[in-house]
C-alpha cells in the first residue's frame, strides 16, 4: 500500500506515532510521552486518544500486541501498541514530507531576518 495515500498526518496522530516508534506502549504511557516531549502543547485526552488508536488500528499503522510486560509493571485493563511495518513506512513519509515544507518556508523567508 502505498504510504502517500495516508498522508497529511493529524498532529495528534503523528504525535502517537512519535510515542510508538520509541517501542511498545500502552495509552496512559503515550499520553505522558507526548505531553512530555511536546513540553505540554500538546496534552492528549483519553476520547482523543482512543478514538485515534482505533482508528490507526483499522488502517493498519499500529497493532495491538499480546505480549505483557514483567508482571510487576503489568496491569491487565492496559492494551499495548506498536507501530506496524506499514505504519513505519507512513511515518517516515511524513517526516519528509514536513521537512519539504519546512525546507520551502526557510527558502521563501530567507530574506526576511530583519
Amino acid at each position: 500500500m502505498d504510504p502517500a495515500r495516508f498522508l497529511p498526518l493529524t498532529p495528534v496522530v503523528f504525535e502517537i506515532m512519535l510515542a510508538l516508534a520509541a517501542g511498545e506502549r500502552h495509552g496512559y504511557e503515550i499520553m505522558q510521552d507526548v505531553e512530555r516531549r511536546t513540553d505540554g502543547r500538546i496534552v492528549l485526552h483519553p476520547g482523543t486518544l482512543y478514538r485515534a488508536l482505533s482508528r490507526l488500528l483499522d488502517q493498519g499503522l499500529i497493532e495491538e500486541i499480546d505480549a505483557r510486560p514483567a508482571a510487576d509493571r503489568d496491569d491487565e485493563r492496559r492494551r499495548y501498541y506498536r507501530v506496524s511495518a506499514l505504519g513505519r513506512a507512513v511515518a517516515r513519509a511524513e517526516v519528509e514530507r514536513l521537512a519539504s515544507q519546512v525546507s520551502a518556508a526557510r527558502r521563501a523567508f530567507r530574506g526576511d531576518r530583519a
